[in-house]
């Protein structure tokens, strides 16, 4: 449905419209047709008269219509015609018929157009016309009709249907159509005689091209054929085939009529000289139809062929074989067969006979030129109706095959191969058949038929189906053939062996074998040579007569050419395959395979033995043996024909096929089992088992011969080959003998299976190899077992004992523990003779049995016992396996590298850590058997089970053995769940876990975290093989965690009656408590929970609310005591109660809300709290701060109860706020319970009482209605806490009864204690972060707390200053009262502050700095012992110093206490002078302006002291080594409270107190100064976050961020202290030099390049590269724009910071979320994006990153995100030239655009609005300058007049600026050079794009350079410019010789670009 050429392609330049319409008369026409046409073209009108008139009797419309109908456009014919057919459906038939004769003129024309859109159009209005006109028609019918019917044979399919849809509508009956073809049949014929006379050059006027009159002229000339063919086939035919009915018209038609056609069809056929020029026509259409016409001819007018003619005629048609279209050659051979059967005597010419011959045989050899579907079935028939003279005998049909031959295409399709060969095979037994039809003789006859077989049977097809197609080849087969001396073949090229398909060699194989099937049955002596032939060649292929790679090819070509001939339907009684091809074979080529190795030689002994059956094939074989035999014995006994055959078998092919294994044993075995026979199997398999016993016991005796490794293995093969067979029979259920393993049952065969497992003197893998294919089970499915049940049982007992044997041997106790539970279990007797060696390479005999014979098991399903015990001793073997793999020593791995073998997977490693991981993550993974697929027991490939020997001397056996029972055991968790259900579960877990119990407690060759990460993973596992239900797994999680040696040590549990609670254990000594035993169970445990969740051990429930198999009561499996031992142990290798406990039952309450979950917290706080006063809790009381607000201080806890009690408490009720109001007063009220015991305080709850106190009331806030009467104090209470206050007050009056803390005498701590917990009564919280800390109060008291709290603070505050009496006794030290004091005083300030008379206010200022000044002492003492320690260690190794750094004095924790409370009440004083209702306290207000200025600054002062000096200590510690500084870093962590307060405090003091406190660092003397501390602190790695960003606040701003980021030296040299930076003139100074950047964040700035990127996205050292980047550019921002030092730093920048920064920040900025849509709305960007985003606008419109780094603790991904896009916002305002040259360098583009986009839409906007403004506000115009700013298109025009001259120039600011560059534009100037102009204007350009700060500022310099050229100051040659681009320096080097001057930059950088030295202008020396 293509396009014609050239249509639709016209070229704007070719006319189409109307007045382009040429005439189409030809000139000089001799004559003129009907209607004004010679032909089809129209002679033009001599007048216009004339044509005017032929549209008179016309419709306007319609003669408008038709006369479009005339122009050349085919979009203008088409529309013309397209209402014409709308008109005529419009008018009356009258109408139509006046316009048919003016549309009959436009039809013939229009039928010939180039487009077939107009044809199609033509012919519908012709069908619209013919509906319309109907009879009117008959007028004109005779001009109508020959282009009517010339269309019918349209080429296009639509355009012809379309013809033919018109036609059938004139006249839809047949008899119609042909009465009207037979009316106007002369005008046909002319019409298509007038179209057959036409020339190209006739189509059309010289306008239209020559390729589309060519087209239309062979379209018009093949039509006018095909319908001058088809109009005589109708006409003088017997049917009528166009109308597709058969209509006979010997009735219809005249003599006449017929008289007439006959005359017309001649005198055409005449006048065109026999359409030989037709014949030879280029077109491939025009030469198909004239085949068809001269075939029409030849059929209906066969006169027209006389002898006038005949000469000619016959050398064209039958020389047709020239064709090579393929188009053409159905046509062709339709002319030339029934030109052939018609005249057949046209052959016999002499010139024909020479060139049609040879044209035939050319056509042949060329493959038919394609058209092999067509041309290969018309052979046969050509030589049919060929005459026998023509033949011409032996040399015709050996030139015929030849030719035939040389055209097949092997490559060719499948059905194209089969053609060729049917005919090749139909044309070849032709030819035998007709011999004698073409021979003079019978013995020619012979001759012939002999010729033909082996010329073209044997030489070309057989020696082809070989391929041996060359000479050489057929001639290197030992005497293949008498006559292979003379062979010709027409086909020289060699033959490749993988040149053909296997479709041809199929087809050729059929053809062979069908020739010699239908030559058996006509001519059977032929056959003779073939076949002796055959043998021949194939017993030379046998004998190695070729290369060993194409004699496997050929070995296979037979093989297959048989397996073709057992496929082929044989008639009955051709025996000739048996008698002449294999019957021979098999007796001279028998021998030879027996002594041959070859898998195809075998093969083929098999086929021969498949097709004609073992039994004859064998008794042949037995008779050709015999030495007397008669070879023409005729005896057919069938008893002596059984005989031959058994004997055969069990004499020859038994010992042959089982011979040792070789490359062919396979195949041999596959015959030997294809010769086993239903009825004869007894005897046969008593052979083959009597031939393996002998073999085998040979084996075993005489070990040492090397073949019988091999014998063994040719029986494993056979066993595997033989329980195929028996399994396809099952499978097609066929119930021959043989078909069920009973029936291969054997006594010797059980008997030699039995002897391998016992008497074996070595277990090697061959033994083992053999056992596992007699007993079967390697797959599920696989049922098949050659040997009995019985015999099973004991084979699979001694593989038991063998692997109990091997556990024994092994040098672990838990081990030998398990093999007294094995033995007592199965009853076992194990002897123990073997040494480790062999008892290893035992168990690798036993386990590889029982690793491919696993599935056997299911056959004992009666004996559980047994295989109970095989799969826990199968568990135990792996669990000892990983365990030795994992202490074993790295040598085994170097070994197993250099063999091939890859470690297992928990390989060995040095380190523990290493061991943990490889635990954790390889072997502790359940999904690490994903190489076993299916129900199948994948053992490992042949090529790594090693011979015992060489695994012995490469490999340690154990890790061999260890890889295997790893991977079996996988195995089990899903392909042997049939095998588990057979066992005894019960006793299996028994085994098992009493095995890992014993494992934990008894393992002392490895740590404890490696030994519960192995012991966790074996729970795993044995949790997954052994448990269905919930309840099993519940039950045996209570078996494992139960009571043994050291377990547990705190809590115990307690079942009774389904109720589950805890006891406590009683205190052991320390002999009693084995720490080893216990850590490894807790870390066991912890692994544990970390795999099955806390809801499954803990709290004994699963994820969902119900779930199968679960118990009605979701908690009835509830362990709080497992929780509670291990919270009270706190602390393991590996892990803690926080990580372990604490959060994931947190987790699992706030997701899982139900009652339940309340009450397993309850229960586990009471359990704690209980435990505590049973062991009596004497901790210190110094811990407990009522504002305590983390887990700070609970390390310092020892009681074990205590500790988990409040770190529980804390998470539970405050940070998680879990606990509800009930659980609350429950809890309360069993606290009051246990405080008094028959009115006696218990003292053991009293300590403990504070602690519980703080978070209760946090928890619990509450007043009480009606206290003292007041209405004031009415406050609403719930009744649950009534009895908590009333406790309250007793507790209060009592401790206010109690003496002063300075009387306190030691042993007499109850009053501290009672003062404990009054305080605890009275919770503070400390909120904010460090810029904003708060101290606020949780309770609202009441008046009567006020009065007993202040009484409680007056009474020890007076006895403060009290010096006791000196006496015997012994009082509390002053340390311990200032701790009480202090913690006193800071709650009685919070709360009672309003009640504090002046008295108390000068008690604590005066206390203040009392408190806080040992603490300062002592952190500056234990710098300076850093000093010394770091002054006496620069010779010591790393592990010496890191010994001397451990051993420095720690911080006392007392005097963090005190200091952290005078902190508090720093910060409640501060809050207190900040509040409006303080201003009304006159007390207040006198402080405020009096004595709190000075104890400020004291406060201030000392916690500058202590903040400079840890920072001090840290960094004089780095200098020694890294760890050193860790130690020192660390230890701040232990008082994180502290240190927060000292950071909040430094943060808030003012400039002045810093400046002090640095020049006091300054003045110390230590080798570290102020600034490396701060450093130190903000690029620790352990500091408290607080202290970081106070560091970050001190160096960032004044007085100190002038010295933060330069030296001192480089600052006075650059001006920072002075008024004008010089500028330097060295050349060889580097801009590093020069800048002298701080050691401390130099080697952050300059990271090399390649090192960023690979930094850790939140590691410390991308957080400290950023911060450096953070103070750098924070640096940078303060610096004025003109001072020399930005200048500086912005070159260093350009010159040696690589832009890799960049993209590093971009790792961090979530450009992916923002799209590429600038209309993208900010609600649509994602989250993150949209912080970092704000944080970068934030930093450019404040020019500081201070908000960003304040919010960067704690680190994560948003954070950094955060900093970094501040930091990129900075850097655009700051170095814009910076950013722009890494974004130009960019290769990305999808990158490159993202940035471009987020700048743009976040960046650019307010950057553009800020330099713009700075351009208007701060570039001054004068006379010669001005300048406007226009911020709506982003431009600022320029405008410099000197004197005559002047330009303006625009400067352009992209919109994602400063990523793109200023473009620069000069729009006009006057009296300035073209040279100049375009200087200026790439200086600007220059200034603006290199300007790295304000356009401002580059448009200043810019015009200073543009005067002070005015003003003579020559520029620099180098740069054209007078100041520098970059440094803005004027030229100052001036040149010796030429007196030119140079920028230094510039000249630096032309003598390193040129590699010289000289003047760039007269070079010169410079």
């Amino acid at each position: 449905m293509g396009r014609q050429k050239g249509e639709g392609a016209r070229s704007k330049n070719r006319p189409s419209s109307s007045s382009l319409a040429a005439s189409l008369a030809p000139l000089g026409a001799s004559s003129v047709g009907f209607g004004g046409y010679l032909g089809s073209s129209k002679i033009a009108s001599s007048s216009s008269a004339e044509e005017s008139s032929s549209f008179l009797n016309v419709d306007n419309e319609v003669a408008q219509h038709l006369k479009r109908l005339g122009r050349k456009d085919p979009t203008t014919k088409v529309k013309a015609l397209t209402a014409l057919s709308l008109l005529f459906k419009e008018k009356l038939p009258e109408e139509v018929v006046q316009i048919v004769p003016q549309w009959a003129f436009e039809y013939k024309r229009l039928l010939l157009d180039y487009s077939r859109e107009v044809r199609r159009a033509t012919h519908d209005t012709m069908a619209t016309i013919a509906t319309v006109a109907r009879r009117g028609l008959a007028p004109h019918l005779k001009s109508l009709m020959g282009p009517w019917w010339f269309a019918q044979f349209d080429p296009i399919p639509e355009i012809s249907q379309a013809a033919r849809c018109s036609l059938e509508t004139a006249f839809p009956a047949s008899e119609k159509r042909l009465d009207a073809l037979i009316l106007c049949l002369e005008a046909i014929f002319v019409y298509l005689d007038e179209n057959l006379k036409l020339t190209p050059q006739a189509m059309s006027d010289k306008a239209t091209p020559m390729d589309e009159l060519e087209d239309m002229h062979h379209r018009v000339i093949s039509s006018s054929l095909l319908a001058v063919a088809t109009l005589i086939d109708i006409l003088l035919s017997n049917e009528l085939e166009t109308s597709s009915e058969n209509i006979s018209i010997d009735n219809i038609l005249a003599s006449k009529v017929r008289m007439t056609i006959t005359t017309l069809a001649e005198k055409l056929f005449s006048m065109h000289n026999y359409f030989l020029d037709f014949l030879k026509h280029k077109s491939p259409a025009i030469r198909s139809a004239t085949y068809s016409a001269l075939t029409i001819y030849i059929k209906n007018i066969p006169h027209a062929y006389n002898e006038g003619n005949m000469k000619f005629l016959s050398a064209a048609i039958l020389g047709s074989f020239q064709e090579k279209d393929i188009s053409c050659h159905s046509s062709m051979w339709d002319m030339i067969l029934l030109f052939s059967r018609k005249f057949p005597d046209t052959w016999c010419s002499n010139n024909i006979h020479k060139t049609v011959l040879n044209q035939l045989w050319q056509f042949l050899r060329n493959g038919c030129y394609g058209s092999q579907r067509v041309s290969y079935p018309a052979l046969l028939i050509l030589l049919e109706s060929m005459p026998p003279k023509a033949a011409n005998g032996e040399q015709f049909l050996l030139l015929f095959f030849r030719s035939l031959w040389t055209g097949r295409n092997s490559s060719h399709s499948d059905a194209e191969c089969a053609t060729f060969f049917k005919a090749f095979k139909d044309c070849f037994l032709w030819a035998l058949d007709n011999a004698g039809r073409l021979s003079k003789s019978e013995d020619e006859a012979t001759c012939l038929s002999s010729r033909l077989v082996n010329d073209i049977l044997i030489m070309l097809l057989w020696y082809d189906y070989l391929q041996l197609n060359s000479k050489n080849e057929v001639e290197s087969i030992l005497e293949l053939s008498s006559g292979a001396e003379n062979i010709q073949l027409s086909d020289e090229k060699s033959a490749d062996v993988h040149k053909y398909s296997s479709s041809y060699i199929k087809e050729l194989g059929k053809c062979i074998i069908g020739i010699l099937s239908h030559v058996s049955l006509k001519r059977f002596s032929l056959l003779q040579d073939f076949c002796a032939t055959f043998v021949k060649d194939c017993l030379s292929v046998l004998q190695h007569r070729m290369p060993s790679n194409k004699n496997q090819q050929l070995l296979k070509r037979i093989i297959n050419f048989f397996l073709l001939l057992g496929q082929f339907p044989l008639g009955g009684g051709q025996t000739w395959p048996w008698e002449l091809l294999a019957g021979p074979l098999i007796e001279s080529s028998f021998k030879i395979i027996k002594t041959l190795d070859s898998n195809d030689a075998v093969k083929l002994l098999a086929v021969l033995v498949e097709i004609f059956g073992p039994v004859t094939v064998l008794s042949h074989i037995h008779v050709c043996n015999k030495e007397d035999h008669n070879r023409s014995s005729t005896n057919k006994d069938d008893g002596l024909i059984i005989n031959q055959y058994l004997q055969t078998f069990g004499s020859d092919f038994v010992p042959w096929c089982l011979l040792s294994h070789s490359s062919s044993s396979g195949a041999k075995l596959d015959l030997l089992i294809s010769l086993i026979q239903d009825e004869y199997l007894s005897e046969q398999w008593s052979s083959i088992i009597t031939h393996f016993a002998k073999l085998e016991k040979g084996s075993r005796t005489d070990f040492g011969v090397p073949n019988h490794a091999d014998n063994l293995q040719s029986f494993v093969m056979f066993f595997v080959k033989l329980r195929q067979k028996v399994n396809f029979m099952i499978a097609e259920n066929t119930h021959n003998f043989g078909a069920l393993p009973e029936h291969w049952h054997h006594e010797l065969l059980d008997s030699v299976a039995v002897s391998i497992v016992r008497d074996t003197p070595c277990f090697c893998l061959s033994h083992g190899e053999l056992l596992r294919s007699i007993l079967g089970g390697s797959v599920e499915d696989d049922k098949i077992c050659f040997i009995s049940t019985k015999t099973l049982t004991v084979i699979f007992e001694e593989i038991l004992k063998i692997l109990v044997r091997y556990l024994t041997s092994t040098s672990f106790r838990w081990t030998r523990h398990s093999c007294s539970l094995l033995s007592t279990f199965a009853e076992l007797t194990v002897s123990h003779n073997s040494s480790v060696v062999d008892t290893i390479e035992m168990a690798q005999f036993a386990f590889h049995v029982l690793e491919g014979s696993f599935f056997c098991l299911k056959v004992l399903h009666e004996n559980d016992t047994l295989i109970s015990s095989i799969l826990a001793t199968i568990f135990i073997i792996d669990w000892e396996c990983n365990m030795s793999s994992v202490i074993c020593n790295d040598d085994h791995f170097e070994i197993l590298h250099e063999t091939g073998l890859q470690p297992l997977p928990n390989s060995p490693t040095n380190s523990d850590n290493h061991k943990i991981e490889k635990v954790d993550t390889k072997l502790v993974n359940d999904n690490c058997s994903e190489n076993i697929h299916g129900t199948e027991l994948q053992s490992l490939p042949n090529s790594q089970i090693l011979a015992d020997n060489y695994l012995i001397e490469q490999v340690d056996t154990k890790l061999a053995l260890a890889r295997r029972v790893h991977v079996f055991r996988n195995t089990i968790f899903t392909d042997f769940s049939n095998i588990l259900s057979l066992c005894n579960l019960s006793e299996l877990k028994n085994i098992l876990i009493q095995t890992i119990k014993s494992c934990i407690f008894e393992t002392v060759e490895l740590t404890t975290d490696v030994i519960s990460s192995l012991c966790s993973t074996w729970v795993m596992d044995l949790l997954k093989v052994t448990c269905k239900n919930f309840d099993q797994f519940q039950r045996m999680l209570d078996q494992l965690l139960s009571e043994a040696n050291s377990w547990p040590l705190w809590v115990a549990p307690f079942i009774q009656d389904q109720s589950r609670t805890a006891t406590f254990q009683r205190l052991r000594a320390s002999h009693e408590i084995d720490d080893q035993s216990h850590g490894n169970f807790v870390s066991f445990v912890d692994k544990l929970i970390s795999k099955l969740g806390v809801q499954n051990v803990i709290v004994g429930c699963t994820e969902e609310a119900s779930v199968e198999g679960s118990p009605s009561s979701r908690h009835s499996y509830s362990r709080v005591w497992l929780a509670a031992e291990l919270l009270c142990t706190w602390k393991w290798k590996g892990g803690n109660a926080l990580s372990s406990i604490i959060t994931p039952l947190s987790k699992h309450a706030i997701d899982y809300h139900s009652i339940g979950r309340v009450k397993i917290i309850s229960f586990l706080v009471n359990i704690l709290f209980d435990g505590t006063l049973i062991h009596g809790s004497n901790d210190q009381w110094i811990a407990f701060c009522s504002w305590i607000t983390s887990e700070d201080g609970v390390e310092n806890i020892e009681d074990p109860f205590l500790r988990a009690l409040v770190f529980l408490m804390h998470t539970f009720m405050i940070k998680n706020e879990i606990w509800g109001r009930l659980e609350t007063a429950d809890f309360i009220k069993h606290i009051l319970d246990k405080l008094f015991i028959n009115n006696n305080v218990d003292r053991a709850c009293l300590r403990i009482l504070p602690y519980v106190l703080s978070f209760v009331f946090r928890s619990l806030v509450f007043q009480r209605k009606g206290i003292n009467g007041s209405a004031e104090d009415a406050f609403f209470i719930p009744s649950e806490a009534v009895e908590l206050y009333d406790n309250i007050i007793k507790w209060h009056q009592n401790t206010v009864a109690f003496p002063p803390l300075c009387l306190l005498e030691i042993g007499n701590e109850e009053v501290i204690e009672w003062i404990q917990v009054v305080l605890a009564c009275y919770p503070l919280k400390i909120q904010g972060g460090p810029v904003e800390l708060k101290v606020e109060v949780l309770r609202k008291i009441s008046e009567v707390e006020k009065k007993l709290l202040l009484s409680l603070f007056r009474k020890h505050r007076s006895s403060a200053t009290v010096v006791p009496s000196t006496s015997n006794f012994t009082f509390v030290s002053p340390m311990q009262i200032d701790m009480i004091i202090s913690k006193l005083t800071a709650v009685t300030i919070a709360y009672c502050w309003e009640e504090f008379t002046e008295e108390d206010w000068s008690f604590v200022m005066e206390n203040l700095h009392k408190w806080l000044e040992p603490s300062v002492l002592l952190m500056e003492e234990m710098a300076e012992d850093v000093e010394d320690t770091a002054t006496a260690c620069t010779t010591d190794s790393m592990e010496v110093i890191s010994k001397k750094f451990e051993d420095l004095r720690p911080f006392d924790p007392s005097l963090a206490s005190v200091s952290s409370t005078a902190l508090i009440t720093y910060f409640l004083f501060s809050e207190f002078f900040e509040l409006t209702q303080a201003d009304s306290f006159e007390i207040l207000q006198s402080i405020k302006h009096g004595k709190w200025i000075q104890i400020k600054n004291q406060i201030m002062e000392n916690v500058l002291r202590l903040f400079f000096t840890t920072g001090v200590a840290e960094a004089i510690a780095e200098s020694c080594s890294k760890e050193a500084s860790m130690l020192i870093a660390s230890s701040r962590l232990n008082y994180s409270l502290f240190w927060s307060l000292i950071a909040s405090c430094v943060i808030n003091t003012p400039e002045h107190v810093r400046s002090k406190a640095f020049e006091s660092m300054e003045i110390w003397g230590l080798s570290k100064g102020p600034i490396s501390s701060l450093y130190a602190i903000l690029f620790s790695s352990k500091s408290p976050s607080s202290l970081q960003i106070a560091a970050y606040r001190f160096l960032s701003t004044n007085p100190i961020l002038h010295l933060s980021v330069l030296k001192e030296n480089c600052l006075e040299s650059n001006g920072i202290f002075s008024d004008g930076p010089p500028l330097s003139n060295n050349l060889d100074e580097t801009s590093e030099e020069s800048l002298c950047l701080r050691d401390e964040i130099s080697h952050l700035i300059l990271k090399p390049a390649a090192e960023l990127p690979e930094l850790e996205l939140t590691g410390n050292d991308r957080v400290n590269v950023f911060l450096s980047w953070a103070l750098f550019l924070t640096h940078l921002h303060l610096l004025p724009s003109s001072s020399s030092t930005r200048e500086r730093i912005v070159q260093f920048l350009q010159d040696s910071v690589s832009s890799t920064i960049l993209d590093c920040l971009f790792q961090h900025i979530p450009l992916k979320v923002v799209g590429n849509s600038l209309k993208k709305k900010y609600t649509k960007i994602n989250g993150d994006a949209l912080k970092v985003a704000n944080a970068a606008k934030h930093a450019i419109n404040t020019g500081s990153l201070l908000s960003s780094v304040e919010s960067l603790w704690p680190i994560g991904s948003e954070q950094m995100a955060s900093l970094a896009g501040s930091i990129y916002g900075m850097m655009i305002q700051l170095l814009p030239s910076y950013v722009r040259n890494w974004f130009t360098s960019l290769r990305d583009r999808s990158m490159s655009s993202a940035i471009e986009f987020f700048t743009k839409v976040w960046y650019s906007p307010s950057l553009l609005a800020d330099e713009l403004s700075q351009v208007k506000e701060t570039v001054v115009a004068d006379e010669n300058f001005s300048l406007t700013v226009n911020k709506s298109t982003y431009e600022i025009v320029a405008t410099y007049k000197k004197e005559e001259t002047g330009m303006d120039l625009v400067i352009r600011l992209p919109s994602c600026y400063p990523l793109r560059p200023v473009d620069v534009e000069c729009t006009r100037s006057l009296g300035i050079s073209d040279v100049k102009k375009r200087k200026w204007l790439l200086s600007l350009t220059a200034f603006v794009r290199n300007q790295n700060g304000a356009i401002a500022e580059a448009i200043r310099i810019w015009k200073s350079n543009f005067d002070k050229e005015f003003d003579g100051v020559e520029e620099c040659p180098i740069c054209y410019s007078i100041i520098h681009t970059t440094n803005h320096s004027l030229p100052r080097l001036a040149c010796k010789t030429c007196k030119h001057k140079f920028h230094s930059a510039c000249l630096y950088k032309w003598f390193s670009t040129s590699h010289k030295s000289t003047c760039p202008l007269c070079q010169t020396p410079f």
